[in-house]
């Protein structure tokens, strides 16, 4: 993995764009901090929103506002709201998000949550 040293920074989410990203309903808007083998993300799903795929991708998700269900390929659903979070690591549940309110995430991926093959 190679990973950057992260110096101390401030980040004033207000003033970090948003890029626009739709779902097969609704829109969600990403506000992004790029780093070597790291993101961070808020990001916002619009009322009625609902992801356009399943995604693979390990996650660490935590709800700030509102409220969302994730559910998993399998069919299981997972309820969260202001104050809960889930993890998962790449490649391993394959999931998607759906919110009938709304919700505001902050969102951080990269390569530490890569699947480690034993």
């Amino acid at each position: 993995m190679d990973f950057e040293n992260i110096p101390f920074q401030v980040i004033n989410w207000d003033q970090v764009a948003k890029t626009t990203h739709p779902g097969s309903t609704g829109i969600a808007f990403w506000q992004t901090i790029q780093f070597s083998g790291l993101r961070v993300r808020v990001v916002e799903y619009t009322k009625g929103y609902l992801a356009d795929h399943w995604c693979r991708k390990g996650h660490i998700v935590y709800c700030l506002e509102g409220g969302f269900i994730t559910e998993l390929e399998s069919g299981e659903q997972f309820q969260l709201s202001k104050g809960m979070s889930y993890m998962v690591s790449d490649n391993l549940s394959s999931h998607l998000s759906i919110t009938p309110t709304g919700v505001k995430l902050l969102i951080i991926d990269g390569d530490f949550l890569k699947q480690q093959v034993k």
